[in-house]
């Protein structure tokens, strides 16, 4: 029964750091960006856009469709990056193992 307690206790505080962790990526954050830095986008650890910055050159009236391609592009990889943030801070956690509405 004492070994069930002690590993009772282990778990609420995994559980405990866990939750903390969670929260501290929502103040981490990384940026993605696209032609050579002509967009940026940076977005936390709880993968929400905080900032999207588009300098004017990426802006020609006669091509829009590159500016898109560009925002996606730089969405795409601050997205990437806000995972592999996650992955890692969470991962210390779950020993590599995704746990389904974890993270």
């Amino acid at each position: 029964m004492n070994n069930m307690n002690q590993m009772m206790k282990q778990v609420k505080k995994m559980q405990e750091q866990m939750l903390k962790a969670q929260e501290e990526l929502g103040s981490k954050t990384v940026e993605g960006s696209a032609g050579g830095g002509v967009v940026t986008v940076q977005v936390n650890g709880h993968k929400k856009i905080m900032s999207l910055t588009i300098k004017p050159e990426a802006v020609d009236p006669e091509d829009v469709e590159m500016l898109q391609d560009l925002v996606l592009t730089a969405v795409n990889d601050a997205l990437t990056k806000a995972e592999d943030l996650a992955n890692q801070d969470m991962g210390k956690f779950t020993g590599g193992m995704k746990i389904p509405g974890l993270f």
